[in-house]
């Protein structure tokens, strides 16, 4: 099979972009230095997503034609840009926040095409759902199968929030003061995280104004009802969440409050020992917070707002599949395939 080659490489070096003319193979990009994701992830990626896309894309086609298609002889779209090559360029662009405009020069297409690409599959990205430790092929796409999930393997869930830097709303727009942190003082969202034992995420939800508490953002994901169906479940929370442990007692569980001044040594130690104790158990979902903040993006979100809760759902979702990935291996037809320009697999 011969590979596509591009005419055009970019090197990024001090904040500048630079073109270096030259010929590259097209299947280098499938190299997880720059996908974020071994060959065998980006594999099962291809195999998993290719069918949805198709549909969806044909499905908002025959919506539009308001039938089915009558292609005339020799008529039909010449793909310049084919699902791997759409799925690849998003992962980078998850991975390194490269500019549509740069991809759009690596793979010698329009920007508007690496846009609307990168718009298809990040949607599709952030709806399969978590990954779920030992058992593949099992996605947890809400707060409920989280809880279900936890209650029938006797799993102690991680719960904290994290914020992420984003613009501030335009001058003389409704809500402006939403976004204003107060911890962080800036504008930010806030993304609340659940994850297991050993850090590995199991959901998160779709972000909200960084102005919000983070109970409040978790009785919004209507976290209160879990609790009361599933009442074996035990979540860890940090001091931020008392009001949920005064509600839901025995099951979302705070470290236990400071003693005040003047408290004798030994009921201080102790105290203190259980204040540890609580934090070593529950530094994995610190953890699994720190793993997306290494993503460029979510350092500090520049780009549109609503297009923040399917990033870091994709990012999350993406971190997860580790946890089936590792002990198989790539299959290098699969990741070679595709890349021509042609749309034929």
């Amino acid at each position: 099979m011969t590979n596509t080659h591009v005419t055009s490489w970019c090197v990024i070096a001090g904040g500048h972009v630079l073109l270096v003319k030259g010929t590259v193979d097209r299947s280098v990009f499938t190299q997880p230095l720059f996908t974020g994701v071994s060959r065998a992830h980006l594999s099962s990626l291809i195999a998993e997503l290719a069918r949805p896309w198709v549909a969806e894309v044909e499905g908002h086609r025959h919506q539009a034609r308001g039938g089915a298609r009558k292609p005339a002889l020799g008529a039909g779209a010449r793909h310049q840009l084919v699902f791997v090559d759409k799925l690849i360029a998003t992962l980078i662009h998850l991975r390194h926040d490269l500019p549509h405009t740069v991809l759009a020069l690596l793979y010698e297409v329009d920007r508007s095409t690496v846009t609307r690409a990168v718009g298809e599959v990040r949607r599709l990205l952030a709806g399969r759902g978590f990954a779920v430790p030992d058992r593949p092929g099992v996605r947890l796409r809400t707060l409920e199968d989280v809880f279900a999930y936890a209650q029938a393997e006797g799993v102690q869930l991680r719960l904290d929030a994290t914020e992420v830097q984003v613009r501030r709303p335009a001058a003389g727009q409704g809500g402006r003061r939403a976004f204003v942190s107060g911890k962080k003082k800036q504008n930010t969202m806030k993304a609340t995280l659940v994850a297991d034992g050993q850090g590995r995420p199991l959901w998160t939800d779709m972000l909200r104004p960084g102005r919000m508490h983070d109970a409040a953002a978790a009785r919004t994901a209507d976290i209160g009802r879990c609790f009361d169906h599933f009442d074996l479940v035990q979540v860890l929370l940090d001091d931020g969440y008392l009001g949920l442990s005064r509600d839901h007692r025995g099951q979302a569980i705070t470290p236990p409050r400071k003693l005040r001044p003047g408290a004798m040594a030994p009921f201080v130690e102790h105290q203190e020992r259980q204040r540890h104790n609580h934090s070593s158990q529950r530094i994995t979902v610190e953890h699994a917070l720190a793993d997306r903040k290494r993503r460029k993006q979510l350092q500090r979100w520049t780009h549109r707002r609503d297009r923040l809760p399917d990033t870091y759902q994709a990012i999350a979702i993406l971190v997860s599949d580790r946890t089936v990935m590792q002990g198989k291996h790539a299959s290098p037809a699969i990741t070679h395939q595709l890349v021509r320009r042609d749309g034929r697999s």
